[in-house]
């Protein structure tokens, strides 16, 4: 995005001149100069690397634990069936703890998290969530935004403390949701088979993927469940039922795929029940390859994908992933998973020298 700032400057110059007779004459010259400063600034899409990542990059296999990792339970340091996340700049966790029903905030280096909204028990009151299945921060106003499924809302949360949430959609089956540079919300209802977009103040939304009841033509999805928006507001959304990733460019009437759409397998042409999607710079796509517990690449026009975390089974050795669902990068290409198997979330630190 770039802005421009014209600043014009504008100076008189007065010159008198006398003549032998009585007369006096006056000339009065004005000149105004105009100088241009261009200020550009780069957009990073929500979840994105700031960087960019070469589409031969490699990721160290074995995860560092960086939040949860020890069991299921409602400790601190604990979660249960945790499903989205957000990384922010100083590379604090915020994780969906699903069935703790809460937010929390897991700052770098951390052995344990902060609740940071809900952890109050399930419930549809204004400081309660229920089942919330993602989370992502609006850095403007400073506040989390919420996908509190159980409670079929879209809840606004500040982030500093916040001791209860404010309703911001209601009446919607929100799986994932992610946010543009100019503050639209982009929700995936999967029920409903489709992502809406809400601009500041509408509380209705657009229709901007799907919306054509449950199917496998290339205008309808199947409970699509995450959602990323790139900086031509292009949407990417995980086709859950489908075993594909969907590309809808703003304004389309139909998509188009860019990873999966063979079928549920486990070639590296296919997916099976895809969850987190993220696209960088270079428009590769990444995404959490769920059953086949694995994080896939997919580059740009790639007719198959590689993998590059995960693939060796479901345990919890710390290069396995067990049903992996929300994932996101931090500024500087590091990976991040979260587990809903496991009960945690994996940084899988990047590894190759990149530009």
């Amino acid at each position: 995005t770039t802005s421009t700032t014209v600043t014009t400057s504008t100076s008189t110059t007065t010159v008198t001149t006398t003549t032998t007779s009585t007369s006096t004459t006056t000339v009065t010259t004005t000149t105004t100069s105009t100088s241009t400063t261009t200020v550009t600034t780069t957009i990073i899409p929500l979840r994105a690397p700031a960087i960019e990542i070469p589409p031969n990059a490699k990721w160290q296999q074995n995860g560092v634990t960086v939040a949860g990792g020890n069991g299921s339970g409602s400790g601190f340091n604990q979660l249960i069936q945790p499903l989205g996340l957000y990384v922010d700049d100083a590379q604090t966790v915020y994780v969906a703890d699903r069935n703790n029903h809460r937010i929390v905030g897991w700052k770098w280096n951390a052995t344990s998290g902060e609740v940071v909204a809900g952890g109050n028990g399930e419930g549809n009151g204004t400081h309660q969530l229920f089942n919330p299945f993602d989370v992502i921060v609006d850095k403007e106003r400073d506040s989390f935004i919420i996908c509190d499924w159980r409670n079929r809302r879209v809840v606004r949360w500040l982030r500093r403390n916040g001791i209860h949430g404010e309703t911001t959609i209601s009446n919607i089956d929100c799986f994932g949701l992610t946010m543009d540079d100019i503050g639209s919300v982009y929700v995936a209802d999967m029920k409903k088979h489709e992502v809406r977009r809400f601009q500041r103040g509408d509380s209705q939304g657009t229709v901007v993927a799907g919306g054509n009841g449950d199917g496998n033509h290339d205008d309808q999805l199947s409970s699509p469940q995450y959602v990323f928006v790139d900086r031509d507001y292009s949407v990417y959304v995980s086709d859950f039922g489908n075993h594909r990733v969907m590309k809808w460019v703003e304004d389309a009437k139909e998509g188009v795929v860019v990873a999966g759409g063979q079928g549920q397998g486990n070639n590296f042409t296919q997916l099976s029940n895809p969850q987190g999607v993220v696209v960088d710079k270079m428009g590769t796509v990444y995404v959490a390859d769920a059953e086949n517990y694995r994080i896939m690449r997919w580059v740009k026009e790639a007719t198959e994908g590689n993998v590059i975390v995960g693939g060796n089974g479901r345990a919890e050795l710390l290069n396995e992933l067990n049903y992996p669902f929300g994932l996101s990068f931090d500024l500087y290409g590091n990976l991040y998973v979260v587990e809903w198997g496991n009960n945690r979330v994996q940084k899988f630190n990047i590894e190759q020298t990149i530009k």
